[in-house]
């Protein structure tokens, strides 16, 4: 399938297809370098952009800081329908942003649509929670008295967003943010920064709609940039997505001055196929889990904790599933599996299965890197599948690839143990008609995962729920539910409407 990339780029916004952009709107004509956007689809360098310089970032920060001013003493549902104007202008632009997507990251088309509406989705509940900032009242000790609680904006939102989804995490964030008060500068990823400009066009065009001043959403493109975020005391609250590795640099940084921050880190996500499971429905959970988005989800799957009584008929069934994927151009829908971001991440892919061969796996699907005229990019990769020992130190490690290992197990608590037996904490599922096993995988001597499901895959989520994970995944959380309380600062009040000062705790202080 061709597209017209150049086309696409003029209708969201980005004439030039050499822009300048740290802001977006603001600061351009930068003297920063340029990176080359490259599509894994086809190998084919998209457009230049230009990264910021050290004073861009200071232009960018100064601004932040007044819009903060501005903004957090605009009312809460006012906040919301600025939101709410940007989910209908997603939903405009959502087919031109999510082929953008799925060309400059390498997901499948329907993967990529399908991450707009998640930022659609995010608005809408955005708008709904602009009027539900809620606090707490308590009864005060103290005669003529009234306790309660309220929540404040935080000032600037840094967001550091990675390259597997290049737009919702962002939104996730920012609309979050937005309406609780704050103020977002984000740093995108710099192997999709066209699809963070593309979505900075769309709020700014926003922003200007409502004669709002400039600063209240800032972009600023570049990889040293994220290390000036994390250390800068104005920016009050980092939100990263990204590696363990990465993640604890950050937290460090961050912490080292009391900032707050919300990791989303990696993740090494295990499916517990019980012999009382549907296998029709578990062996499409387990593959797409493990294959959808070439396994560059922090929630992909990348074990498979199968019953001792069905686990040759389960590994027979897989293997054949695995026969019939078909890898090619993501933009195309007769394919399912697209390439790996970039060259580097093959070279990532291989190692990692050489690594475990040379610990003892059976290789029962032969991985491998893809050639020939089709695969031009040399992004592209054979799912692989490989039986192993939940010990071995490659299995304990989270790779960006679609590698699925496969473990035996005897009884359940075996299985949560081995599930559990991994440094991250994100994503898990077990696949069973059987409710005792499904009650005893969601209890708390269950599975330890910030998300826990049945009877579906560790795959994908609704922004309904709030997002995230134990141990090294970092413990943050996004999205929905009470996410929104991280963006804000939590203040308890007393007020004494008596004609006397009694104190706490009965204490006399007559003077």
């Amino acid at each position: 399938m061709q597209i017209n990339i150049k086309s696409i780029l003029s209708q969201l916004g980005i004439q030039d297809l050499n822009p300048s952009y740290s802001t977006g709107s603001v600061w351009g004509n930068t003297q920063g370098k340029t990176i080359d956007s490259f599509s894994p689809v086809d190998g084919q360098r998209i457009a230049g952009v230009a990264t910021a310089t050290a004073q861009d970032y200071e232009n960018v920060l100064e601004q932040a800081t007044t819009a903060a001013a501005y903004w957090k003493a605009v009312p809460a549902p006012r906040r919301g329908e600025i939101v709410r104007q940007f989910g209908d202008a997603l939903r405009k632009n959502k087919t031109n942003l999510g082929t953008l997507v799925s060309y400059e990251m390498g997901k499948s088309l329907q993967e990529g649509l399908g991450e707009v509406q998640e930022m659609i989705d995010i608005c809408d509940f955005a708008v709904g929670q602009s009027r539900q900032l809620y606090g707490l009242t308590m009864h005060s000790e103290r005669p003529a008295h009234r306790m309660y609680e309220q929540w404040h904006p935080l000032g600037i939102v840094g967001i550091i967003s990675a390259f597997n989804f290049p737009v919702a995490v962002w939104s996730w964030n920012t609309a979050l943010a937005l309406v609780c008060g704050n103020v977002c500068v984000w740093k995108p990823s710099s192997k999709t920064p066209l699809c963070a400009v593309a979505c900075q066009h769309i709020l700014s065009a926003v922003l200007k709609a409502n004669d709002l001043p400039e600063g209240i959403s800032n972009l600023i493109i570049g990889n040293a940039v994220g290390d000036k975020i994390n250390r800068d005391p104005r920016i009050n609250l980092v939100s990263f997505t990204g590696s363990t590795r990465v993640g604890r640099i950050v937290s460090t940084a961050v912490a080292e001055r009391f900032g707050k921050s919300i990791l989303e880190l990696g993740g090494n996500n295990a499916i517990i196929i019980s012999k009382d499971a549907d296998l029709d429905m578990s062996v499409i959970g387990a593959v797409f889990g493990a294959v959808g988005t070439a396994g560059q989800r922090c929630t992909s799957t990348r074990r498979l904790i199968i019953h001792e009584d069905i686990y040759d008929t389960f590994k027979e069934r897989l293997v054949a599933a695995y026969g019939q994927l078909r890898i090619g151009n993501p933009l195309d829908e007769n394919y399912h599996v697209g390439p790996l971001i970039d060259t580097a991440a093959v070279d990532s892919y291989l190692k990692a299965i050489e690594s475990a061969k040379q610990e003892g796996a059976k290789l029962l699907v032969e991985g491998g890197r893809l050639e020939g005229e089709t695969y031009t990019s040399g992004c592209y990769v054979k799912p692989c599948v490989a039986e192993v020992e939940n010990h071995y130190k490659i299995v304990q490690e989270e790779t960006f690839a679609p590698i699925l290992y496969l473990i035996k197990y005897t009884t359940l608590d075996e299985a949560i143990a081995l599930q559990n037996a991994v440094p991250q904490g994100l994503s898990s599922a077990i696949m069973t008609l059987n409710l005792r096993e499904a009650e005893q995988f969601l209890s708390a001597a269950g599975s330890d995962c910030g998300i826990a499901n049945v009877n579906i895959g560790t795959s994908g989520a609704e922004i309904g729920g709030a997002f995230g994970g134990e141990k090294e995944t970092g413990g943050g959380r996004e999205s929905g539910s009470d996410a929104w309380k991280g963006y804000m600062r939590r203040q308890t009040n007393t007020i004494n409407y008596s004609n006397t000062l009694p104190l706490a705790q009965g204490i006399k202080f007559n003077i």
